[in-house]
């Protein structure tokens, strides 16, 4: 039940205590955007088409992927890239079918605008701090400040990194060439509780490796994504596969 008064709005604690929770998410993950920024000006683009990047696509995961396959192969690879950061960024379409249902608690009709808003937020921190609150109106809360909150550091953050990153030279010499590598690490392993998550994962890693001298880069990962759709298959008639990640439990550590 909600600590809130009876007209159904929160108590003045419990909308303090998902602001807390919701900004204090929203600056950790904010932080992660320096490492873009620095990565993605060392890869070749430039402070506008990295701020571009954080504004208009907004999704961690994607943004590391497309800037590290651009960074190996140059433009050749952009296609790649670009399936590859679209791939990843499925699992937000995802979340969307779970944070629909706060978010139209009660609306006979939502504006276009908070519409197109809401999907543009919608990320796995949005989407956990929203998931995890037991009332639709802490639900709501939490899920736009979380989203406000990781856009603005985490835009923020990518403008201090890509301006520092004429400064500091090369991202390895600070490790930051090792973000994407360690995101996508945190991302993959909650994943990998049942068997077929770890056969898929195998059998994804020696098609990347084996394919990596024949083709261009960011292609082995798209061949890599195979192994995804044969082992679905074969637990479409087989067995069963992992559930869906629950973003509250296992959330990406950056957008």
């Amino acid at each position: 039940m909600s600590e809130g008064a009876p007209t159904g709005e929160l108590s003045p604690e419990r909308r303090r205590a998902v602001l807390r929770q919701s900004w204090s998410v929203g600056i950790a993950t904010g932080l992660y955007g320096v490492s873009f920024g620095a990565l993605s000006v060392a890869a070749g683009l430039n402070l506008w088409q990295t701020q571009a990047l954080s504004a208009l696509m907004f999704t961690g995961g994607s943004q590391f992927a497309l800037v590290g396959i651009v960074g190996t192969g140059g433009l050749a690879a952009a296609p790649a890239a670009i399936a590859t950061a679209t791939m990843l960024s499925i699992r937000n379409g995802l979340y969307a079918l779970s944070t629909r249902r706060f978010l139209l608690t009660g609306a006979a009709h939502t504006p276009v605008v908070r519409t197109a808003a809401a999907a543009h937020l919608t990320i796995d921190e949005s989407s956990a701090v929203g998931l995890a609150q037991p009332e639709p109106q802490a639900a709501r809360l939490g899920f736009w400040h979380t989203g406000v909150a990781v856009f603005l550091f985490w835009n923020l953050m990518t403008l201090v990194g890509a301006l520092a990153g004429s400064v500091i030279g090369d991202p390895a010499t600070w490790g930051l060439d090792g973000a994407a590598v360690a995101a996508f690490l945190a991302l993959l392993w909650p994943r990998l509780k049942a068997a077929d998550a770890r056969l898929t994962a195998a059998v994804a890693t020696v098609l990347a490796l084996v394919m990596v001298p024949f083709v261009p880069a960011g292609v082995p990962v798209l061949i890599a994504a195979v192994a995804a759709v044969v082992i679905g298959i074969r637990g479409g008639t087989t067995g069963r596969l992992a559930d869906p990640p629950d973003p509250r439990t296992d959330g990406d550590p950056i957008p």
